[in-house]
């Protein structure tokens, strides 16, 4: 690895858009070996901006990587049924390598029912009961993209994570939750502590820590004093503001005192993308193993 990038204030910059695009470039030579593309199917429901946004950059990340991929988009007001009915056509359909139903779904749907029809195989999102069980019994499974992005960036960037001490801030089931497996399972052996927003002197509990992660969505509410010098610093949470989007980590405040830190946008919104395009290929080999 060439000598990574610094913040002015010293700090190695955890630079997600050049790690996503060797990702993607390592998938795309994988991909041009298959005897078929893998393709990725999304769920969009509604005319949500955000979400139009995501699913753009899914499809294009996926299309660069060599893959082919279908976006079915279904209007807002689309009833359970119909919803349903067209994620089963997706579960059953043997050219479809991977499934997401792009969250949030509008607020009619039962959401959690959609989830539950994609076969863990094609849960490329690791986001169902399933995929989640799994991963917490340490079975092979599909592991969610953004957990997985952070821990891609701190192999990567080279950080020690066996015998540390890691703090996870925000215990959602999307982030929070299986990052914190992922980085206290065998094989990374951190030590972690989950905060939340009911935790007592937050600021104390991250300073006793090697690697702070924040996925909150409070823009920054990270600050220098949450950090102790030479600790690595990912800020996962997204607010938007007048400036445009932040993240949780007050970046100009930590980044002279944390040894490493992400950027915010351009640390782990790429590598969220990339891990989903990741995690289609290995669907991929999955389900042509057999």
């Amino acid at each position: 690895m060439s000598e990574p990038k610094r913040t002015a204030g010293g700090a190695v910059l955890l630079d997600g858009n050049s790690l996503r695009d060797k990702i993607i470039a390592d998938v795309r030579a994988a991909v041009a070996g298959l005897s078929s593309a893998p393709c990725l199917a999304t769920v969009l429901i509604g005319d949500d901006g955000p979400s139009q946004v995501y699913v753009r950059n899914k499809h294009r990340q996926a299309q660069l990587a060599g893959m082919t991929s279908r976006n079915e988009s279904l209007p807002r007001d689309v009833s359970q049924r119909d919803a349903e009915a067209l994620v089963r056509s997706l579960a059953n359909d043997p050219t479809v390598s991977g499934i997401i139903v792009q969250q949030p779904v509008p607020e009619h749907l039962d959401g959690e029912a959609l989830l539950a029809l994609i076969p863990f195989e094609k849960d490329v999102d690791g986001l169902t009961i399933t995929s989640m069980g799994r991963l917490l019994r340490g079975l092979d499974s599909l592991v969610p993209c953004t957990p997985l992005g952070v821990m891609r960036l701190l192999e990567h960037y080279g950080a020690n994570i066996a015998g540390r001490r890691a703090v996870v801030v925000g215990r959602s089931s999307l982030v929070g939750m299986p990052l914190a497996v992922l980085l206290a399972r065998k094989g990374a052996d951190a030590t972690v502590t989950i905060a939340h927003s009911r935790t007592a002197d937050l600021a104390k509990v991250c300073r006793e820590a090697d690697i702070v992660v924040s996925a909150t969505g409070q823009a920054r509410s990270i600050g220098r004093e949450h950090v102790k010098p030479g600790a690595w610093v990912i800020d996962v949470g997204i607010s938007r503001a007048d400036a445009g989007i932040v993240g949780d980590v007050d970046f100009a405040a930590v980044e002279s005192v944390a040894a490493a830190i992400t950027p915010m946008p351009g640390g782990t919104g790429p590598m969220t993308v990339a891990c989903l395009v990741e995690n289609t290929l290995t669907a991929w080999r999955r389900q042509h193993a057999r």
